[in-house]
């Protein structure tokens, strides 16, 4: 991508190709998030195809996919001219959603996710918004308390002993949001986009659960 890379902490630009003026598809995105979802957002680093971070580090563990320690996070409700004003202090940064507060994520296989999506819309469950990732996970969007709910949630349903490709990302964790790429591998999109009947709400992962964890066993055994 050709950074200009500011690794000091004092540093607050970083470029991926020529600095835009106005309002980017990042600031409408963040605008969104804060202001119709009701989610806090915090500007991440980005990383070249070659892995190289935009924090500086060359020996960073997680390039492209962590908060700039630098950056304040915007917080929920903030509107359109405030997310413009705080992000013209990082052109470029990535647009990361905090979990464990808003929500958590159930995360699988694409094709398992995909899967799963279809079923669970025919059952008429609700559901809240699911990304897919340049990595071909599928990410749910559910309910605060589902990563730390996770172990028990398996077993009362009878699937703690399974080998399932499922996982929970909660408190401390960050997640990649639209139009952003992730780790430089490329973008990141949504197989079912925010919207008014559960970005806000997002369902209680124990609703979703059973049909993820049967497709993903499914989708392991063949």
């Amino acid at each position: 991508m050709g950074f200009t890379i500011g690794g000091s902490r004092g540093t607050k630009e970083f470029r991926s190709g020529p600095r835009r003026r106005g309002r980017t598809s990042e600031c409408t995105a963040v605008a969104e998030y804060t202001g119709l979802w009701g989610w806090d957002v915090v500007p991440g680093a980005r990383a070249t195809a070659a892995g190289e971070c935009s924090c500086g580090d060359p020996r960073c563990p997680a390039p492209g996919a962590h908060p700039l320690d630098f950056a304040p996070e915007v917080p929920a409700g903030a509107t359109l001219d405030e997310v413009s004003a705080a992000w013209e202090q990082f052109p470029g940064a990535a647009v990361l959603l905090p979990a464990g507060r808003s929500f958590d994520v159930i995360e699988v296989a694409a094709e398992a996710g995909r899967r799963a999506l279809v079923r669970l819309e025919r059952m008429g469950l609700p559901l809240g918004p699911v990304a897919v990732t340049p990595r071909d996970r599928a990410q749910f969007f559910v309910a605060p308390g589902a990563a730390a709910e996770l172990p028990q949630l398996l077993y009362r349903m009878g699937w703690d002993d399974a080998d399932l490709d499922l996982r929970a990302l909660g408190a401390g964790s960050f997640v990649t949001a639209p139009p952003s790429d992730h780790a430089g591998m490329g973008a990141v999109g949504w197989l079912r986009p925010p919207a008014l009947d559960g970005a806000g709400r997002p369902p209680q992962a124990r609703l979703l659960l059973g049909t993820l964890a049967y497709i993903c066993h499914r989708l392991h055994r063949f």
